[in-house]
């Protein structure tokens, strides 16, 4: 069977997740590496014996052998080579968030189904075990019916610099890098339901950057549900840790990290705790393995995949509503 060559655009500490994932499937072959420093591009080939180091795209996308990409670039950088790579006949994985907002989103989308061409979107919290379970549990109506839900994406005692912290490289501050996995999280737990309304309040309480690093956002969705999203860096303490969700049923009530049920007993209730794998970290290896072997499976069946370009660009509508919502201090309608 005719290998499907990968290249990796971005060299940075998420692409050894991919690369390790990517390693585990013989019918795949890493070709290429791309980084802005070819220095970077030469160590990390060298570390996973990849054949190609460049600093520039240009060859990757020149080269008709190469069947996908996966981009982990700072978020100004998604658009345009995601464009650039489906115009010329290659699948898109992009890390999240998918572009720096909506109307990026809408282009990406544009090209990808003008040229038949495939693209995900690395909300990596769909491919979890302990995230699996409630959503099971949720589907099988353990909770009733679902009226409220809380998610986190907070750092404790620390955050990101370098381009994390650049408005015109990252787009947003810790609403663009942790907000996001708290969003999807939910949503996927609840359905994927469609967002109408947005309220936010955002802030920058700890950095001199001109990108947030606290914020409040409360989402209703089109199934009556609302969501309360806590965004944050460098926090004194956080009440979940990253995509860490609450689900507020009429039956009963399930955690995220930790992972538990409780459902009601007629006054009182039951806590059930579900014997799920060890975890070796939070954000584990496997989920990362098991996103980048459903994307492959994507490229040999042509199936599109989710998260893909919709699951993406809900989450970019979101994040768009909330800066507006937070800027006129209004709630926004989507």
């Amino acid at each position: 069977m005719k290998k499907i060559n990968i290249a990796l655009i971005g060299a940075g500490y998420i692409s050894d997740y991919h690369a390790r994932g990517l390693l585990t499937m013989p019918q795949v072959e890493i070709v290429a590496v791309v980084s802005k420093h070819l220095e970077n591009a030469k160590k990390f080939a060298s570390k996973y014996d990849i054949k190609n180091a460049y600093s520039s795209i240009t060859p990757v996308v020149e080269d008709p052998t190469i069947d996908a990409v996966i981009i982990s670039t700072p978020n100004s950088f998604h658009a345009p080579y995601a464009i650039e790579f489906l115009k010329n006949g290659k699948d898109v994985f992009l890390e999240k968030p998918m572009a720096m907002n909506a109307g990026e989103g809408e282009q990406i989308a544009q090209v990808a189904e003008e040229k038949d061409q495939l693209v995900m979107v690395g909300h990596m919290w769909r491919f979890d075990t302990d995230t699996q379970f409630i959503k099971d549990s949720i589907d099988a109506g353990k909770l009733g019916k679902v009226f409220k839900t809380k998610g986190y994406g907070i750092h404790e005692n620390w955050g990101p610099t370098g381009w994390f912290t650049q408005k015109n490289l990252a787009g947003g501050g810790a609403l663009a890098d942790m907000g996001v996995h708290a969003i999807d999280t939910l949503r996927y737990l609840l359905g994927d339901p469609k967002p109408v309304q947005v309220y936010a309040k955002i802030a920058t309480n700890f950095g001199d950057y001109d990108v947030d690093d606290s914020g409040i956002i409360v989402i209703t969705w089109d199934n009556g549900a609302e969501s309360i999203i806590e965004s944050g860096w460098w926090h004194p303490h956080m009440d979940g840790p990253e995509a860490s969700s609450g689900v507020f049923g009429t039956e009963g009530y399930a955690s995220l990290f930790p992972t538990f049920l409780k459902l009601k007993k007629g006054e009182s209730s039951e806590e059930i705790v579900p014997t799920l794998p060890k975890r070796d970290e939070h954000c584990d290896q496997i989920i990362y393995t098991r996103q980048m072997q459903y994307f492959i499976d994507c490229i040999k069946t042509r199936k599109h995949p989710i998260p893909g370009l919709k699951e993406g660009q809900v989450v970019l509508r979101i994040v768009d509503a909330a800066y507006e919502s937070a800027k006129k201090q209004t709630v926004i309608n989507l």
